[in-house]
């Protein structure tokens, strides 16, 4: 038997003291994964794909104030949409990671109208203002995928970490199957089992739960968790350029995940960062600036 992919070392996600709430779902999960392991493991994957919807913060109030709003029928339920811009000009695709939402890539509007690109951002199914409570990375993925078939001449996708991983493991093509001419991933993970490891290195999980993950995904979806990884599925969008921006101190996804998905897909382009970690990376300027020329 082949040995299964490793998983890439993560940086683990403690808290000094665990919150009640936390030492008590891990005690919970524990005992349930003793006498009833299949229940435990449905908990965990319902924890697994339910984003909590955060407040909104200070910084993002402001950002679609001034866009246009439409709504996107999906699969997975309506799909709020977000537009800025001449609608005659190329468009770039936002789309955000987990638990974030449009308003979040606020940094990146100005600079990209500034360029002469129409921007398009959505929320994501069970994020933002569209419906939904739960989120699978093929549910995600799919809302783009409709959503991109909505927009006419697109440009560039740029998206983050979740996102970046529903884009490329998908993966989400142009319409009519032409090379998307570019493709940003921020702080992306290099696909499920290193994700689902971190999960239950977080919640104290039984070692096989990333192995129950991987086969559970083959159910659901008829293809393997690593057919889902980003340099594995991405070159599908047929990207004719790739710029993969990860920060050396993510604190999320490590930096080593950035390095093997642009040493993996071929002529991706990698540009480090240091001291933004994980979501930081999306309101830095010089970031910004790098994308936008990348693009243009």
């Amino acid at each position: 038997m082949a040995d299964e992919p490793a998983i890439s070392a993560a940086p683990r996600m403690r808290y000094p003291s665990p919150p009640t709430a936390l030492r008590w779902l891990r005690l919970q999960l524990k005992v349930l994964s003793a006498v009833a392991p299949e229940l435990a493991f449905r908990q965990a994957w319902k924890l697994f794909i339910s984003p909590r919807r955060l407040p909104i913060k200070a910084w993002e109030a402001p950002a679609l104030v001034d866009a246009r709003r439409r709504v996107v029928d999906c699969e997975s339920g309506a799909v709020a949409v977000y537009e800025w811009g001449p609608e005659a000009a190329p468009a770039v695709v936002l789309v955000h990671g987990w638990e974030h939402r449009a308003s979040f890539w606020r940094a990146w509007v100005e600079p990209l109208l500034a360029a002469g690109f129409r921007v398009v951002a959505l929320d994501g199914p069970a994020h933002g203002a569209s419906a939904g409570k739960q989120a699978t990375l093929v549910a995600f993925g799919g809302a783009v995928q409709v959503v991109m078939h909505t927009v006419g001449e697109v440009r560039a996708i740029v998206a983050h970490s979740f996102g970046a991983a529903s884009v490329a493991g998908l993966p989400v093509r142009l319409p009519d199957g032409a090379p998307l001419p570019r493709l940003v991933l921020l702080s992306a993970s290099i696909g499920p089992r290193a994700v689902a490891g971190r999960f239950a290195d977080f919640l104290y999980l039984s070692n096989d739960f990333v192995a129950r993950f991987a086969q559970y995904v083959e159910q659901a979806t008829g293809r393997s968790a690593d057919s889902f990884g980003v340099a594995v599925s991405g070159p599908g969008t047929k990207a004719e350029k790739v710029l993969v921006i990860h920060d050396e101190n993510d604190e999320i996804i490590p930096f080593s995940e950035g390095q093997e998905i642009a040493a993996a897909w071929p002529g991706a382009v990698l540009h480090a960062t240091r001291g933004l970690g994980h979501n930081r990376i999306l309101r830095d300027a010089k970031v910004v600036q790098v994308a936008v020329s990348f693009i243009g």
